[in-house]
């Protein structure tokens, strides 16, 4: 039998009586929010949706981001990482089991100090890729490579800001998978901590 999402008692302001509303939702009203799955335009829509509602509801407290994800779509990331740098309040990042390709990146977008992966946590980087087969026209062909390799440099500028290491080895980084423990990624530049302090 499948456990569903479990139901929890909140009480919310002006309310006589807790009401019981799934786990989730509890835990976005705290500001903590998860991307737990492959990033994908459903998901990065609803993160950004909360974490802009959140910014609306209170500017000055800190919103949480915990992952665990496999990676994803490069745009629908790129939409989580720019949304974590134009709200107001700091995002906090924490990696919570596993954070590759496009999830490290979103990792790394935590704001500088507060980046968290816990002692366990994995950390993958990898050149970003798109499926090139099916394109019938040269032009075609072109102009997705040529915008792939845009996207590219901009990731690559990204992490050489966010980490502080010289472009040089986050290219050599991103030409294989390169796995890292919570110390390696914290050595890495990807988080600033371990463990929760």
């Amino acid at each position: 039998m499948p456990v569903g999402v479990p139901k929890v008692p909140f009480r919310g302001p002006g309310d006589e009586e807790a009401s019981w509303v799934d786990l989730y939702n509890r835990l976005y009203r705290q500001r903590a929010l998860f991307l737990g799955q492959k990033v994908d335009s459903t998901i990065s829509n609803q993160i950004v949706g909360l974490m802009v509602y959140l910014t609306l509801e209170d500017s000055t407290e800190d919103l949480y981001l915990f992952i665990n994800s496999p990676g994803g779509w490069i745009i629908s990331g790129i939409a989580i990482y720019d949304i974590m740098q134009a709200v107001q309040p700091d995002v906090q990042t924490v990696c919570i089991g596993l954070a590759a390709s496009m999830a490290s990146f979103i990792l790394t977008g935590g704001e500088i100090t507060k980046r968290t992966a816990l002692p366990h946590a994995r950390v993958m980087m990898h050149q970003p890729v798109a499926d090139l087969r099916d394109k019938t026209k040269a032009g075609e062909f072109i102009m997705e490579v040529g915008e792939v390799m845009a996207i590219y440099d901009s990731i690559v500028n990204t992490y050489v800001q966010r980490t502080g290491k010289p472009s040089w080895v986050i290219y050599k980084d991103l030409e294989r998978d390169i796995f890292m423990s919570a110390e390696e990624a914290q050595a890495h530049g990807i988080v600033d901590l371990v463990g929760l302090e």
